[in-house]
């Protein structure tokens, strides 16, 4: 499975911060920013089952960040 957010995030050292956080949330996740794109997409999947969108909004909402699942 993968989902696709929009974020807010725009600095490279702050994403890589926050990618850390999400690959030791213990969830299988493999994520990644896209910080060119006008959207700054935050790009996750789970090969082992769905993403939690809700958890990984949250995530970035405690970090001063907003997020939102992108629509297919």
């Amino acid at each position: 499975m993968v989902e696709v957010f929009k974020t807010n995030v725009t600095d490279h050292f702050k994403a890589n911060q926050l990618l850390e956080r999400i690959h030791q949330t213990g969830l299988n996740y493999h994520a990644n920013f896209d910080l060119d794109d006008c959207d700054r997409i935050l790009r996750v999947k789970c090969p082992t089952g769905l993403v939690e969108a809700s958890l990984l909004i949250e995530l970035l909402r405690e970090q001063g960040y907003h997020a939102e699942v992108l629509p297919d």
